[in-house]
């Protein structure tokens, strides 16, 4: 699946345009990720537990995305936009959408 964050796929020609397409995963932080990275609060540094929480976020959110354009009979995405959001306390939604098109 094709995926880009501007409105066109140089080199190809957008066909048919399916509609919005989404994805998104809401996950949590559990605790010993929490006691990491308050050590690390205070030595600094990057929060490596949580980056991999949110590649792994990410990577599900753009998967559920891009599933959706298959069942629209889509080969690509354009204009692709990422959003995170608190859900609750300790817990983040990740949200990707896009528009689904088939090229040519």
């Amino acid at each position: 699946m094709l995926m880009t964050n501007i409105e066109t796929i140089p080199g190809k020609n957008i066909m048919t345009c399916h509609g919005v397409v989404s994805g998104s995963t809401v996950r949590a932080k559990h605790v010993g990720r929490d006691i990491m990275a308050g050590l690390k609060n205070i030595v600094g540094g990057e929060l490596k537990g949580y980056t991999e929480l949110l590649n792994e976020s990410r990577d599900s959110a753009i998967e559920r995305m891009q599933a959706q354009a298959r069942q629209m009979g889509a080969n690509a995405i354009v204009n692709v936009r990422f959003s995170t959001s608190s859900v609750a306390a300790g817990a983040a939604e990740i949200y990707v959408y896009g528009t689904a098109v088939t090229v040519g």
